[in-house]
């Protein structure tokens, strides 16, 4: 598979947690129109809300935000757009409670929801029959995506093409880094998120209020507060150990692209290393980028550009095939 021109970061965005911060937070487009909003119900009873954009090739692009984010993230409006760009329907989701999701789910989403990943796929599916389906997971939905392809918690729906980026296929080893040094500004931002969901669940009624998790713990302590017990785990090392992706990348058969960078401050590039991959993965390892940041240098007077997005569509036109006409 051909690889899109590398991420050669600006000399004022350089550096691993440069690249994360500004990443975030420099301006990103929205989608030129705000999409059709609509609910995807699971087995349990509990809802997904997304927003869907009509298109015209014989694809739909599935999009999944990481931790504490939502459709609306900046990542996933950008997402949105070059999938838009190249004619494909989309399908832009909220996890668990996330975003237009308040108030339809008692459960909780985490690192292991392939099972919930399998369902809008089936749904999309339903929805769209003459279509392929392609999945996008950002972060802890790549975890997700790539545990559903490789079916390391159960046989679910699964997408026809797959692009994960910077998932962190070692829970256990990313919630220890991200409890180290620089790091612990980003766990504790996770972790004032991920407490005002929980509290939000409280107060809309759906789940009792049984979950004392300290203002300051570490995100390792909210999962053994509350991802753990409230998902079904003995503890969070139970949690981490079945829901980690990296023991099952050698048995993903669907079509599998893994963008990831060597300088991720709380993923580990050496996780892809310690696991075997299968032939059907093909594992991009940029030398910069931090998390999901991959700010690059632009010519012609611009400030900056977002490699990532570049990345993503040279690969989304590699997985479906690039209609000429729609780009």
């Amino acid at each position: 598979m051909d690889l899109p021109p590398p991420c050669v970061a600006p000399w004022w965005g350089r550096g691993a947690h440069l690249q994360t911060i500004l990443g975030n937070q420099l301006p990103s487009p929205q989608p030129t129109t705000p999409g059709q909003p609509f609910r995807v119900t699971l087995k349990d009873g509990d809802a997904l809300a997304g927003r869907a954009w009509a298109g015209i090739s014989d694809s739909v692009v599935l999009l999944f935000h990481g931790l504490a984010g939502s459709h609306d993230a900046a990542y996933m409006n950008r997402a949105v757009r070059l999938s838009q760009k190249r004619g494909h329907t989309v399908w832009a989701m909220n996890h668990r409670g996330c975003g237009e999701g308040r108030g339809l789910a008692k459960g909780t989403y985490h690192s292991g929801r392939a099972d919930d990943l399998g369902e809008v796929i089936r749904t999309a599916r339903q929805a769209h029959p003459d279509k392929r389906i392609a999945v996008i997971g950002f972060s802890l939905s790549g975890n997700a995506l790539l545990l559903n392809l490789g079916e390391g918690i159960g046989i679910f729906e699964k997408p026809d093409v797959a692009i994960a980026v910077n998932p962190p296929i070692d829970l256990a080893r990313c919630a220890l880094l991200l409890k180290s040094g620089f790091n612990r500004v980003y766990d504790l931002r996770f972790v004032v998120r991920c407490r005002r969901a929980v509290r939000e669940r409280v107060e809309d009624g759906l789940i009792p209020d049984i979950y004392p998790i300290p203002r300051f713990c570490t995100l390792t302590d909210f999962d053994d507060y509350y991802t753990a017990p409230a998902s079904g785990f003995k503890n969070r090392e139970d949690y981490y150990a079945r829901c980690s992706a990296g023991p099952h990348l050698a048995k993903i058969k669907t079509p599998t692209v893994i963008l990831m960078a060597e300088d991720d401050p709380f993923v580990a590039v050496e996780s892809f290393r310690d696991f075997p991959v299968s032939d059907a993965i093909h594992l991009h390892i940029e030398a910069t980028g931090g998390h999901m940041g991959y700010v690059a240098a632009k010519n012609h007077g611009d400030l900056f550009h977002r490699w990532l997005d570049g990345a993503l569509g040279h690969y989304l036109d590699a997985l479906l095939g690039a209609d000429p006409k729609m780009n």
